[in-house]
């Protein structure tokens, strides 16, 4: 018996040395990015490939294109903005995000709403497909910024790019109907809602708008979305911005969606992170911060790329890269932490985390958590 442990283990290091020596085992993009960064990208692929999950899909948190980014965008093309984190979609079954921000050329704006975003839809639709994307979420307090019109000139936008979008539409059936992409063989299904103002974004079936994620409806969609899928992920925007204290809403809606089927709830609105919570069999992630948005603000500093591993359709491992995206540093262009800095995200991620009984592994500067 310990012979043979002993030839498991030789095997399994021998696969990884063998693994992280070849460059071929990571899809390398037009940008080369730094020594000790394409190192942490290969060793992982390497670990990816002794572990043998069936689905591997990344996850992100706020992303719009426009505001006092433009004008840098303009100058540098929208690619840019993914230039330095695209590396750690490009491998995955799924890339999903939160788009926050209209894809459009016109629309009307509400005069009594302060931030409204739009973005060319043609260069950020095609902007997102170089970054990797395959899937957002439109259920948010950004997307009717230029009323119908601009959401539907952003459903269209990514529709011509071949991405998905989810939470909204003409019906409370259609924006509560969930996206089912297959990937080798299995079925995932993606649910989005909106908790936050202003409620005449929420749709009805006389007004077209975001699903509003009333627990009761989150509940019925998840248990819905099994009966057809193997796998079900459920995007919530919700919670208090700049803070990480969490509304009680929060981990009573995150927790109902666990218990109704779902593996993975992923949060964002906060713009910063907050805590993970380890529930039974599923995680939930109350904000992913943000992922490259067009905001000078002070109070965002770091955030994660979330990826997710399932076997035998279970989740048996998330991992979380830190990135850093504050753009008076970045300048619009977030980055992969690394060495002490990719550290403090990691302890950071787990104070925060700590009430909810969360335990996180630091492996070379990510946080992991082996479920």
């Amino acid at each position: 018996m310990n012979i043979l442990r002993f030839l498991f283990y030789f095997t399994s290091y021998a696969l990884l040395a063998s693994l992280v020596a070849l460059p071929s085992c990571v899809q390398v993009p037009t940008k080369e990015l730094s020594a000790k960064i394409q190192y942490r990208i290969s060793t992982q692929a390497a670990k990816d490939k002794i572990l043998n999950a069936d689905v591997k899909i990344s996850m992100v948190g706020d992303i719009m294109l426009g505001g006092t980014a433009e004008e840098i965008f303009v100058k540098n093309g929208y690619n840019y903005a993914f230039e330095e984190t695209r590396h750690l979609l490009l491998d995955s079954a799924i890339a999903f995000g939160n788009l926050e921000g209209v894809l459009a050329t016109w629309g009307i704006s509400d005069p009594k709403k302060t931030y409204n975003f739009m973005t060319p839809p043609k260069k950020s639709a095609a902007a997102l497909k170089y970054a990797g994307f395959d899937i957002f979420s439109i259920a948010n307090n950004h997307i009717l910024d230029y009323g119908v019109a601009g959401m539907y000139q952003t459903m269209r936008a990514l529709e011509k790019e071949d991405m998905l979008h989810v939470g909204g539409g003409t019906t409370v059936k259609e924006a509560r109907t969930p996206r089912i992409m297959e990937v080798d063989g299995h079925k995932v299904a993606f649910l989005a809602y909106s908790l936050t103002y202003p409620t005449q974004f929420w749709v009805t079936d006389e007004h077209p708008g975001v699903a509003y994620g009333n627990q009761k409806y989150v509940v019925e969609d998840i248990k819905s979305a099994k009966k057809i899928s193997d796998l079900v992920l459920v995007s919530m925007h919700w919670g208090r911005e700049s803070t990480t204290e969490l509304r009680d809403y929060q981990k009573s809606i995150g927790r109902a969606a666990i218990d109704a089927g779902a593996s993975v709830v992923m949060g964002h609105h906060p713009h910063i992170l907050q805590a993970v919570e380890h529930y039974k069999d599923g995680i939930i992630m109350y904000s992913l911060g943000n992922f490259a948005f067009g905001s000078y603000s002070q109070k965002v500093d770091s955030s994660v790329v979330a990826q997710a591993y399932f076997k035998n359709k279970k989740l048996v491992k998330m991992q979380f890269w830190p990135i850093y995206v504050r753009n008076t540093d970045v300048l619009f262009q977030s980055k992969i932490l690394e060495d002490e800095k990719a550290d403090s995200v990691v302890q950071h991620l787990q104070e925060i985390s700590k009430d909810h009984g969360t335990i996180f592994h630091n492996d070379n500067g990510s946080a992991v958590i082996f479920l």
